[in-house]
């Protein structure tokens, strides 16, 4: 009998940083692969620019509003818009709020550090005075727990972040989209590239925060702090919903005693990344949100490949959220080597350990990732 050895640092993820520095991306290139990307994206983005305008307006008009009843509304209220939200016809922006929470809890950026510093408190003093200068029950409540309001401005800010970092994406894909239409995308790498393009090319764009009370602006974010895209959004966005996400209610106990959950917060990893698709499109799992809403906006030549499959419609949330993954994949292939120390293509012996070291760290995390997956 002979045994095979394994090689001692053999991983089997090794291939996939030989395709990255190869021009390659984490997902295989196919025609069909190109045509399901682009169309979710397509989706994607119609999703998020209505995303990125509710969180926004909630920012900007709902910030220290105790009950915000009509804060989906986008400031535009009609006995008939309210009908169609309680019966659901509308965009799910509760999944909005789950990725921004997910944010403000995983912390991580500029953003994070800037809402712990003492400037930032001393400018949202500022707006609660200015906000409740004609209620002193609201004023007494803030000099006892002097927290509790400032702790609302920093949701406030996150709602901002995620809505700016969105509103660069949703361009990202629609334009993906229209260029796709032209005839002008034919495979992923030219995916990657038109993605990693519109994160270079807004990656110092600045991320501020501003409030209006009785015709006054307030700065929360001025642009001053030096908060940007890149650095202060987009990657913590892909740390806290990419990769380390919230455990599902439901899927696992939240026992200490059932050890289901990790204590340690880096080592989630329920993220988009890893998600079983098979609980998506069912109540009480967040990401069903999304693919409910993405439904609604699928270009008809990647709805048509959905209905020609096995159970046709009846998975059909399913079915979106394997693609979904796909695309994101795709998204974080950019950001992998956009952050990427060295040009892939370099020739100088330093840089190219350098690099090899720096994709060795990210496929450890792709372990128990969905990425084999996809790639069958």
């Amino acid at each position: 009998m002979v045994t095979v050895r394994q090689k001692p640092n053999y991983n089997p993820l090794n291939e996939y940083i030989e395709r990255l520095l190869n021009g390659g991306a984490l997902l295989p290139d196919s025609p069909q692969n190109v045509l399901e990307v682009v169309g979710i994206l397509k989706s994607y983005g119609v999703v998020l620019d209505a995303y990125s305008k509710n969180l926004i307006y909630i920012a900007e008009n709902q910030f220290l509003v105790f009950f915000p009843f009509f804060k989906y509304f986008d400031g535009k209220i009609s006995f008939q818009k309210l009908l169609k939200h309680w019966w659901h016809d509308r965009i799910n922006f509760e999944y909005a709020e789950y990725c921004m929470k997910a944010m403000l809890w995983h912390g991580g950026g500029g953003l994070d550090s800037y809402l712990d510093t003492k400037e930032f408190q001393e400018r949202a003093q500022a707006v609660i005075k200015a906000k409740f200068k004609a209620n002193p029950l609201v004023l007494g409540l803030n000099q006892l727990f002097p927290d509790f309001l400032t702790e609302q401005l920093r949701v406030s800010a996150y709602y901002s972040g995620l809505g700016q970092f969105w509103r660069v994406m949703a361009d990202i894909f629609l334009s993906l989209s229209d260029r796709y239409d032209r005839g002008e995308i034919k495979s992923i790498p030219q995916v990657v590239d038109h993605i990693k393009a519109g994160l270079v090319a807004d990656a110092l764009k600045p991320i501020t925060y501003a409030v209006k009370i009785r015709g006054q602006v307030y700065d929360i974010i001025p642009k001053n702090i030096g908060l940007t895209f890149l650095a202060d959004t987009a990657v913590p966005y892909v740390e806290a919903v990419f990769f380390r996400g919230t455990p599902f209610h439901g899927t696992v106990s939240y026992n200490a005693q059932a050890y289901q959950i990790s204590p340690d917060q880096a080592r989630f990893q329920y993220g988009a990344l890893y998600a079983d698709p098979l609980p998506i499109g069912g109540a009480g799992i967040p990401p069903t949100l999304l693919m409910q809403d993405m439904r609604h906006y699928l270009p008809e030549y990647l709805h048509e490949v959905y209905r020609r499959s096995l159970r046709g419609e009846d998975d059909l949330r399913i079915q979106i959220c394997i693609t979904f993954q796909k695309s994101m994949f795709c998204v974080t292939t950019a950001a992998i080597l956009g952050l990427m120390p060295y040009p892939a293509d370099t020739q100088e012996p330093s840089e190219q350990q350098a690099n090899r070291v720096y994709l060795e760290k990210w496929m450890e995390r792709f372990t128990t990732s969905r990425l084999l997956d996809v790639n069958k």
